[in-house]
């Protein structure tokens, strides 16, 4: 089988899985079982790119799995993804007011700075294995805002689209890269493989711009953002 499609159908299953046992914490742990094997495969061959087009893949079927699932059941899906309840709250008054984190830089720069630096940190000391679980919870608790209000709203598909800012999409592109770039040296010892380093190293580079990116967009645009939400959501 297609090892692409192997990845998408592995993470449908492990929301399935997560679903019939009901333990949040295990959300994440099954997501990352789904995708883990994929990018060390990848990375054992040498294949850096190969490895982020893999992992982003696999973010892109949390994101979409996320999403439709908390539009199905948003009040269920509430505590079966983790900071569900609490972060749906904070961007749905965000939508409603214009006022939070999400429109003021002094709060959200420090907490995408903490972000960045524990995903980091984990991916070099754990290979991978503890970052991409804290990925995931991002992913899910994101997917689960929009779901939710995608099912309030008198356009649902639009809201769903729309919901996933741009600006969110590049941060979950730079820590899909620096994720599996900085798993690697870990990763490369324990398997004892080596991978171009040199390419590595350009896919870090660009993924530090992307987060640059993601924060000077949502500086500029998240008020814009807001209202655009607020007029196809039709509160």
């Amino acid at each position: 089988m297609n090892p692409a499609l192997m990845i998408v159908l592995a993470t449908v299953a492990s929301y399935a899985a997560a679903w019939l046992v009901n333990v949040p914490i295990l959300v994440p742990i099954l997501n990352t079982a789904a995708s883990f094997p994929f990018m060390v495969a990848a990375l054992r061959r040498g294949d850096v790119r190969l490895a982020v087009a893999r992992m982003l893949l696999w973010a892109i079927t949390m994101g979409v799995c996320a999403t439709l699932l908390s539009y199905a059941r948003p009040s269920e899906t509430d505590t079966f993804f983790l900071r569900g309840d609490s972060y749906r709250a904070e961007m749905v008054s965000w939508v409603l007011t214009g006022r939070g984190a999400e429109s003021n830089p002094s709060e959200f720069i420090p907490q995408h700075a903490l972000h960045a630096v524990s995903f980091s940190v984990l991916a070099v000391l754990t290979g991978g294995v503890a970052a991409m679980p804290m990925g995931a919870i991002l992913m899910n608790y994101m997917g689960h805002y929009v779901g939710s209000l995608a099912a309030r709203s008198a356009h649902p598909l639009l809201t769903m689209i729309l919901g996933w800012h741009p600006w969110a999409v590049i941060r979950i592109v730079s820590f899909v890269a620096i994720g599996v770039v900085l798993s690697a040296p870990l990763l490369a010892r324990v398997g004892r493989f080596s991978i171009d380093w040199r390419v590595a190293r350009r896919i870090l580079a660009w993924a530090g711009v992307g987060l640059v990116v993601d924060v000077a967009l949502k500086a500029a645009l998240a008020p814009v953002w807001q209202r655009l939400l607020l007029r196809v959501v039709g509160w």
